[in-house]
Order: C-alpha cells, then structure tokens, then sequence
C-alpha cells in the first residue's frame, strides 16, 4: 500500500489482479486487458487505456497507482551513446544507457539506486545503496531506452545488459520479475539470449540461478586474477574468492548450459601485467566455454587509478590468446557523458 492510500497495481500477478477486480465487482477479462495495457502497451495512467469504459478508468484512478518511471535528464555523446537519468515516483535517481552499434542496441540498466559493493575504480561504488529497484521500475528503463532507440536509430533495442547502478545478485526476486515481464510474450517478448546479467561475484545467487535454470547470459565482472588483488579493488571477494565463484561458475554452466563472461578493466600497473594475463588464462581454462571482455579504464574523479596504455592492453590481449581464450576488447562508449563502463553516478 503506497502512503497515498492507493495500490501499485503493478505490484499484482494477473491472478491477483483478477481477484482485485472481483472485489470491484469487475469480470476478470477486464483485468486481463489492464494487465495487457500495463505490460504488453506500457501505459502509464488509466486515460490511455481506451478500451476501458471512463467510469472504470476513474474508479481504478481512485483504487490503484502506477508508479512509472520518467526521464529526468538526457545526454548525447559525441559516439552516438545516449545516458538518461530517470527518477523514480519517490524522488530518487538512476541511470540507464542506451548504447548503438552498426548492428546491435543495447540497454544498459540499473538494478539498485546506489550500490553497496565499494568497488574501487567504479563510480556508483562511492555512493550508498540506498534502495531495489522493483520489478517494474527496472521493466520502464528497458521500455523508455527501447523508445530512444526507435526515435534516435529507428529500430528497437536488440540486447540488455545488467551492468548499470547497483548489484543485480543483490536485488534478484526482483530482477528475475523484471526479466520474466520482459521476456514473456505478454510483455516486451525478447529472447532472453538477448540478455546478460553482470555480477561481482555473489556466488550462492550464481548457484541459485543455475538451480532455477535460468535462460540469460552471465557476466562475472572478475577485474583480478588473484585474490590478494581483487580483495583490494572488489572487496566482495573477501567472501566471494576466485575458487568460490568457479565453482558457482562450472555449476551454473552445467545446470543452464548458458554463455558466461569474465569482464575485466585493465587498471595501469596494478592488473595489466603479463602474469595477470596468464593467471587470468589459468581461470579461463577452469570454466568452461569462457570469453573474456578486455575493457578499458574509464577515469571517475574517486579513484587514482589510471588507463593502460594500447601496447600494454594488445601484449594482455596477445598473451590470453596464445593461451587460447577468446578475448575481445571492448571499446568504451559515451566517456564525454560519463556514461562509460564504472561512470555511472547521477552526476548529469
């Protein structure tokens, strides 16, 4: 129940709400079609659902809420790479990225306002978590960055990733709804191959997720191929060690069969060397089916740490595949904006 008396009414399965509209002596096809107009058309107040007679548009007005999100600040990169800040119904900010290729869109959405986590080299890390994000709030990102990408692009979102504010792990009731509306044919139906879900290593909830069997991708931000290393810059990993989550990992894979990715910054001097690289091989070879995104550094004004520099980056590179790991560099994207890898803080 909301302070204003009024019920989420996205808070409701379908069964739910069915019942909610027995008790408003209403059929139950009605509350059918409000949840096709909730989900499947996204509407954002009662007035756009036209199919309902206006009598019970005002008396689901008087009843129910819907506490969509809405886009508060907009940036445009230079590469083409659009941040939006969105607030939320209690006044509260995230931060969502869509972010273009020839021939991919992908959302990049939050999880949590804040984070909890303290990663070093990551922006969001310095704030407080201050709250979930709920199912449908991380359901209006996806909605409202697939929008932009019609109106800037023309043509819809192709993938989504879990790799903006917050600790997906952290919120997972939550994200699993939030990918269960988005995948389902009574939601935005995309496949949920087209979806990657990036954690720093919680790895009871990487076990769960094998145990659910669930359909999207994994993505282990891993940044450091030794402990004492990643203790330092990912202090999750104190109980979350590198043989923990490979395990967590060999489980999940043999359970769902699904894509897993190790992420991995490149900080300057500190996990960039060539021992890195070949320690970083050794996990590889631990897990199967394991590529590995090679990411640049991305200065936040929090951190001291700095970018390697190309021939550095290539000679890590070279050395994975000399070990024969699949290795990608991935280019960072919006850094004028701050909507780059480790940069998103609320700052515009």
């Amino acid at each position: 129940m909301q302070a204003s008396g009024k019920k989420d009414i996205r808070a409701f399965t379908k069964q739910e709400l069915e019942a909610e509209f027995k008790a408003l002596n209403e059929p139950a096809f009605k509350a059918r079609q409000v949840y096709e107009w909730l989900w499947k058309k996204s509407a954002h107040s009662f007035d756009e659902m036209t199919s309902l007679s206006k009598s019970l548009r005002e008396v689901l007005s008087m009843a129910f809420s819907i506490n969509h999100i809405r886009e508060h600040h907009v940036q445009h990169s230079n590469d083409g790479t659009i941040k939006s800040s969105f607030q939320l119904h209690d006044g509260h900010l995230i931060e969502g990225v869509l972010i273009p290729t020839d021939d991919r869109a992908t959302a990049c959405v939050s999880s949590q306002v804040g984070c909890s986590l303290s990663c070093k080299f990551c922006a969001t890390g310095y704030m407080d978590r201050v709250r979930n994000l709920n199912a449908d709030e991380i359901y209006d990102q996806v909605v409202l960055i697939n929008r932009q990408a019609m109106e800037a692009l023309g043509r819809p979102l192709t993938n989504i990733v879990f790799m903006g504010m917050g600790e997906p792990l952290l919120n997972y009731k939550n994200v699993i709804d939030a990918i269960a509306k988005i995948t389902s044919e009574e939601g935005l139906h995309i496949s949920s191959k087209r979806i990657t879900v990036s954690t720093a290593g919680i790895a009871k909830m990487i076990r769960r997720m094998g145990e659910e069997k669930v359909k999207f991708n994994l993505a282990l931000s891993l940044h450091a191929a030794d402990d004492e290393k990643r203790n330092t810059i990912m202090p999750i990993n104190e109980q979350n060690n590198i043989d923990v989550l490979v395990d967590a990992m060999n489980f999940f894979h043999q359970e769902t069969g699904n894509e897993i990715t190790f992420e991995y910054i490149l900080l300057n001097g500190v996990n960039d060397g060539p021992e890195d690289a070949e320690q970083l091989a050794a996990i590889c070879r631990r897990v199967p089916n394991i590529k590995v995104n090679i990411i640049e550094y991305n200065k936040i004004k929090e951190a001291a740490y700095s970018k390697t520099d190309k021939n550095r980056r290539d000679k890590f590179k070279d050395t994975l595949e000399k070990k024969r790991v699949v290795a990608h560099i991935r280019k960072s994207r919006g850094k004028d904006i701050d909507a780059a890898c480790g940069q998103l803080a609320n700052k515009g």
